[in-house]
């Protein structure tokens, strides 16, 4: 596989996984008249400790859950970097087969300082008075009075979608069950089962039968409108463009000779190189780990910096909010793995 096919399916993957969850996290809402809402939002400490706990889950998705609640208006710029930080992306599925107990305790140690560091960066942005670029809301849940309630789930409505379809309604069909099908097939994601490909399996069939269900103004204007047209685009070309960059470099600049060779300055390279949004970089610092030739405190500051793909979705939406995380992120890395490396860890 070319290295432009690669980054091509990856791409398609991340863009679908993300749709998915917009659309699952939007109809949820509607369907609980907004309750969602309020039960992500909360307090600032309810935040911290549910964007965490998602971010410390193995893999790029609890990264993406937060990414969508954030650009929805439901953490806040503190939150989101807390689950930034307590994100490794598909590095902890490694971590955890080559030495599961480090793993944990590494886990528990970014669980910890992400939720202590969303505080503090929320308290920094009080203070400097820095809005988060969160124009972008969960479609409004209309009252009773205004509207009458959306029959979002209604299976005896499935036939007369199918016989009178709209061209939106046909398009995210036909893509869905394309998806589905390819899945299935192996033709794309994983050839094997893992968990990459059960959650796909799981999620696809969810939002298949959204669209068969519910009423042509949501389709329209909530996945269509606003999903689709709004932001998936724009997810994809980023993420595409960010993962051909990364491989090409890598591909060609032959970066992990380079790091090999000036271990004085591991650590503050490993937490540069995190700042990549990309899962493969980082594996070299964890099998240098793996094999005793660095300490604690360089894959902790890798791993606080560095959140997979977790990152790519919010940089197709907000570029200034996104180089505030990553800097904000990268500066905790370095403070914290310079005091643990101090310290002899």
């Amino acid at each position: 596989m070319s290295i432009a096919s690669e980054a091509l399916e990856h791409a398609l993957i991340i863009s679908l996984f993300v749709f998915v969850m917009m659309m699952l996290i939007d109809y949820f809402n509607v369907m609980t008249r907004g309750r969602l809402s309020v039960a992500v939002k909360g307090g600032r400490w309810r935040q911290y400790i549910v964007a965490s706990f998602l971010g410390v889950t193995p893999g790029c998705l609890g990264a993406f859950l937060n990414v969508s609640f954030y650009v929805h208006g439901l953490l806040s710029v503190g939150a989101i970097s807390a689950g930034m930080i307590a994100t490794s992306g598909d590095e902890a599925f490694v971590m955890l087969a080559m030495f599961p107990k480090k793993a944990m305790l590494l886990f528990g140690v970014l669980f910890l300082v992400a939720i202590a560091s969303g505080w503090v960066i929320d308290q920094l942005a009080q203070v400097l008075k820095f809005k988060p670029c969160q124009e972008c809301r969960l479609q409004q849940v209309h009252s009773d009075e205004d509207a009458e309630p959306c029959r979002c789930f209604s299976p005896e409505d499935i036939l007369p979608h199918l016989k009178s379809m709209s061209a939106p309604r046909m398009s995210v069909l036909l893509i869905l069950v394309a998806f589905t099908a390819a899945v299935l097939a192996g033709g794309i994601g994983p050839a094997t089962w893992n968990w990459q490909k059960v959650i796909l399996v799981v999620l696809l069939p969810m939002a298949i039968c959204i669209v068969l269900t519910v009423p042509g103004h949501y389709l329209d204007v909530h996945i269509w409108d606003h999903i689709v047209k709004r932001h998936l685009g724009r997810v994809f070309l980023w993420t595409f463009g960010a993962l051909l960059i990364v491989k090409l470099g890598f591909e060609y600049w032959d970066l992990e000779s380079f790091v090999e060779a000036h271990m004085f300055w591991v650590l503050v390279i490993a937490s540069v190189v995190a700042v990549v949004p990309e899962s493969g970089p980082h594996l070299v610092f964890v099998a240098m780990f793996a094999d005793g030739l660095v300490p604690f405190s360089v894959i902790l500051a890798s791993s606080i910096v560095q959140d997979g793909h977790g990152m790519l979705p919010l940089l197709s939406y907000t570029l200034r909010d996104s180089a505030l995380i990553k800097s904000v992120n990268l500066a905790i890395g370095l403070g914290l793995g310079s005091i643990f490396y101090a310290v002899g860890w």
